[in-house]
């Protein structure tokens, strides 16, 4: 199977159990689902959280109440601006000044409380949260294709905003998880198929995940895979550098 089946099949595998949550159809999205208040909680229980006073995490849905747990809290957190479009593509939420901490953790509150911020003035950022499709037990992770999260990471890695001890996890129903033998939920039908060899490997610029969160259980993957040390320039054509000014400008302050 290659990326885009093993999407397909968990994304039809949430809709057909009616594990699926708004927004519909969770097709071409980080897909939100049943439990992910119940993932969250699990989250919060991990020493990697307490610890942490800096979060970032992506915007999407599944992930509204790690947002709301983070800055209630008392953690800083980062979220990217939707495919870096803008030259501060990190929008800050600092819990100190946000006295509505469920109207800003939405998707137009993050633009409205958010402070823009350049990749160079990200604090050191002690946790990643990111929104995946599908996942493994030993650290691997889908999104939905974009490969904006990876860049994400690439762009705070050369800063070392992020680094070797910064933890990365997801929070996900466990659908999601696609290498293990089949709950009873997935004997049931439409399960997605889950055989660790057909998964496709992963590319050098994906960033494994420490922690795989679903609503019954932590997994800790035991990643020994290498995380990526910067900007992969060779995977990225014209087009995609002008779309993203931030990463434009890096390419030409190289070549100079």
């Amino acid at each position: 199977m290659d990326k885009q089946e093993v999407r397909m099949s968990v994304w039809d595998a949430l809709e057909d159990h009616g594990i699926a949550r708004f927004p519909f159809p969770p097709h071409d999205r980080i897909p939100n689902f049943a439990g992910a208040d119940e993932a969250c909680d699990r989250l919060t229980e991990t020493a990697e959280w307490k610890s942490a006073t800096t979060l970032k995490a992506n915007p999407d849905a599944p992930q509204l109440p790690v947002r709301r747990a983070a800055l209630r809290a008392g953690k800083s957190v980062y979220v990217a601006q939707p495919r870096l479009r803008d030259p501060d593509p990190f929008l800050r939420l600092d819990p100190v000044a946000i006295d509505d901490v469920d109207a800003a953790t939405t998707v137009s509150g993050i633009s409205e409380y958010g402070v823009p911020t350049a990749p160079e003035d990200v604090s050191h950022v002690d946790l990643v949260v990111s929104g995946s499709v599908a996942v493994t037990t030993n650290g691997s992770r889908i999104g939905k294709g974009e490969g904006y999260s990876d860049l994400e990471w690439a762009v705070l890695r050369e800063l070392d905003a992020v680094d070797d001890d910064t933890t990365v996890a997801t929070t996900v129903h466990e659908l999601q998880v696609v290498d293990e033998d089949p709950s009873p939920i997935d004997e049931e039908a439409g399960a997605p198929d889950k055989d660790a060899a057909s998964l496709p490997e992963p590319d050098r610029h994906d960033v494994p995940l420490d922690l795989v969160v679903t609503p019954d259980r932590v997994i800790r993957t035991g990643s020994t895979v290498d995380r990526p040390a910067g900007v992969d320039w060779d995977a990225l054509d014209s087009d995609k550098l002008a779309e993203i000014p931030v990463l434009a400008e890096r390419a030409s302050d190289a070549e100079r």
